[in-house]
């Protein structure tokens, strides 16, 4: 399992919100480049970056800070938050980020993610979901969590053959240390056994990560506020 520590960014700074919620805010004082470093520092081989300016904008708002980084890391970054044209993503790709997440539009224009797809290649852009549990079923927000798309996740990924990465995050859990929605990810895991599933929101403690089935996690606030290391969670990822 990969593991990607996660670096969220508000005005230059690495923060972290509570459930999606933009007034709900931590930030923290280590500088993104310095964190990075000690990412790679610790043993990773990837790191999950995320513009949320841009994200609630819907436009590139820190994009220049991620290429920066980009070009500075010596890691594999996979880079979400603002992207809603081909160039946004080419120049993203060509600076050296590994991965583009795409959110709302995978709901909002699907053919058009289709054909970035098929441009671009499956192993270079990750499918990103973010849902609520309703009565059981987990349905789908966009623009930044702002807006219920009224599609259940598996309407949205029957949309998205083409796919290979799939970024799950159940909001009700993002931010609040309260453990992943362990239900959820082991249904995704058997009903689509084609894509290779990252889990978000909740991870607390290893052995969160220990129970997880998933080809990875994205990990924050739990290694930004020292519930355990990342080269703990490394190791028994590896094991």
């Amino acid at each position: 399992m990969i593991v990607y520590p996660a670096m969220d960014l508000m005005g230059g700074h690495a923060v972290r919100l509570r459930q999606g919620r933009f007034d709900d805010v931590t930030t923290y004082p280590a500088q993104p480049a310095h964190a990075l470093r000690g990412f790679a520092d610790a043993g990773a081989e990837w790191a999950h970056i995320v513009d949320l300016d841009g994200a609630r904008a819907g436009r590139p708002e820190q994009h220049e800070l991620i290429i920066s980084l980009a070009r500075t890391t010596r890691l594999k970054l996979q880079a979400g938050g603002g992207f809603r044209t081909r160039e946004d993503i080419a120049r993203m790709l060509d600076a050296g980020v590994e991965r583009v997440v795409i959110g709302s539009l995978a709901v909002k224009e699907p053919e058009m993610v289709t054909r970035w797809l098929d441009e671009f290649g499956p192993e270079r852009l990750t499918l990103s979901v973010d849902v609520r549990m309703s009565a059981g079923t987990p349905m789908v927000a966009v623009s930044g969590w702002a807006e219920d798309s009224g599609m259940a996740l598996w309407d949205v990924i029957a949309l998205h053959h083409k796919a290979k990465h799939l970024l799950l995050t159940d909001i009700g859990r993002d931010g609040t240390l309260s453990g992943p929605n362990f239900q959820l990810l082991d249904e995704a895991v058997e009903l689509l056994p084609r894509l290779r599933l990252q889990a978000s929101g909740g991870v607390s403690s290893l052995a969160d990560v220990n129970r997880l089935r998933t080809d990875g996690v994205i990990i924050g606030k739990a290694l930004w506020e020292g519930r355990f290391t990342l080269e703990e969670a490394l190791s028994l990822a590896s094991a």
